[in-house]
């Protein structure tokens, strides 16, 4: 069996830069995702939680972040238990604007996990058109 990996890739009317700041900065990840108390930081711990219950829901490190192309980081929520999984960010310059896909990898496997793979695969879906709808908004 081959280890689950997901896989996404939106296109957006912004500048790299711009994008950069979806990805790393706690009020623009507040908007479409879940935001830490500080900046996603090469090298720093990364922690984000719900907007709402104040709650932490992610938690590992940040691995790589080269502004405004590539950001890496464990990724870790309650369900997987000990498992560490990584997230990969990688933003390209098109005509227009950018693609940005992710490759989160490392993910559980088995029939016990497989309902925590669905979950993450929607919540990527539902939280990248929310990103999508800010990001394009603002252009």
């Amino acid at each position: 069996m081959t280890h689950p990996v997901i896989e996404k890739t939106i296109f957006l009317k912004a500048p790299r830069a711009d994008v950069w700041e979806y990805l790393t900065q706690p009020d623009k990840l507040a908007l479409w995702f879940h935001p830490p108390k500080t900046p996603l930081t090469e090298g720093q711990p990364l922690a984000m939680f719900g907007a709402e219950s104040g709650d932490k829901l992610i938690w590992g490190d940040v691995i790589t972040a080269r502004a405004p192309e590539y950001l890496e980081y464990t990724f870790t929520v309650g369900p997987m238990g000990d498992a560490t999984s990584t997230v990969k960010w990688t933003l390209d310059e098109v005509t227009g604007g950018t693609r940005l896909h992710l490759r989160h990898e490392g993910l559980p496997t088995g029939d016990a996990a497989f309902g925590l793979l669905l979950s993450l695969d929607k919540g990527w879906d539902e939280h990248m058109g929310r990103m999508r709808g800010y990001i394009n908004e603002d252009t």
